[in-house]
């Protein structure tokens, strides 16, 4: 079984991807039912989560996930998380998550997907061919990892990349993003809004209601799916994302 959260739908599709060569279920941590669910496992089922990183880090979403869920210790647990970049220490706080439940990880890997992070001076989409080249490489990665992972080997297997200075990025830039930069309260839909109602069909956590326009909750993940899926680019984040691109995961298709 595969646990999976995703916004943009980078971390769809690498679950996706492993489902297939794994023959394996997929169950989205976003989903309610998630957790009323209580989860028994096979003698040697695997039970994989995929998940993006998020300022160096799983979601809170998946964290919480991790906490909440009904189910036996697993014997094998692996993760994949998809980055734009780097992880920083995504695999320490995962692993440490599970600890607290008791169990144990035995693998994890980062693949390096399409950058979709504007909220930010500095961040932006990355082009076309950029974007190109990170998929047809991501779909090698996928492949190595499903292979390691159908194997099962008992020794413990972290393969992330995470980059400069990733305890600082984890431990110190994490903390002030949650607090300060978290809030959906910047999000707002300018008059090019049609009402299509894509982005509350959109978001993973239910979390926009469109009556004329969209608004926000504050369950907010700021996974900017709903930027991101606006047909006519109405949706913005304050100033920060103004003139800047939007991901369409063409190159998922």
């Amino acid at each position: 079984m595969i646990f999976y959260f995703s916004g943009t739908g980078n971390s769809y599709w690498v679950a996706r991807q492993l489902a297939a060569r794994l023959d394996d279920v997929l169950v989205p941590m976003a989903e309610e039912e998630a957790l009323t669910k209580a989860y028994q496992w096979k003698a040697n089922e695997k039970v994989g989560f995929v998940f993006p990183v998020y300022s160096w880090a799983p979601p809170k979403l998946v964290l919480d996930f991790i906490a909440r869920v009904r189910m036996d210790r697993p014997e094998y647990v692996y993760f994949v998380c998809t980055c734009g970049d780097d992880t920083g220490k995504t695999a320490d706080l995962f692993v440490k998550a599970l600890n607290k439940r008791g169990w144990e990880c035995q693998a994890g890997y980062s693949v390096t997907m399409p950058n979709t992070y504007v909220s930010l001076p500095g961040f932006d989409v990355d082009d076309q061919e950029v974007e190109r080249m990170k998929v047809q490489n991501a779909l090698a990665r996928v492949q190595f990892i499903g292979e390691e992972v159908s194997k099962g080997g008992r020794m413990k297997r972290y393969s992330c990349h995470e980059g400069a200075v990733p305890f600082l990025k984890s431990y110190v830039i994490r903390p002030f993003f949650y607090r300060f930069l978290m809030s959906p309260e910047p999000f707002y839909a300018t008059e090019a809004c049609t009402s299509c109602k894509r982005c509350e069909k959109k978001c993973p956590v239910h979390n926009i209601k469109v009556d004329g326009r969209p608004q926000w909750g504050n369950r907010c993940t700021q996974c900017l799916a709903c930027y991101h899926e606006c047909p006519v680019h109405a949706i913005h984040y304050g100033k920060r994302t103004l003139g800047k691109g939007q991901y369409k995961g063409e190159h998922l298709k």
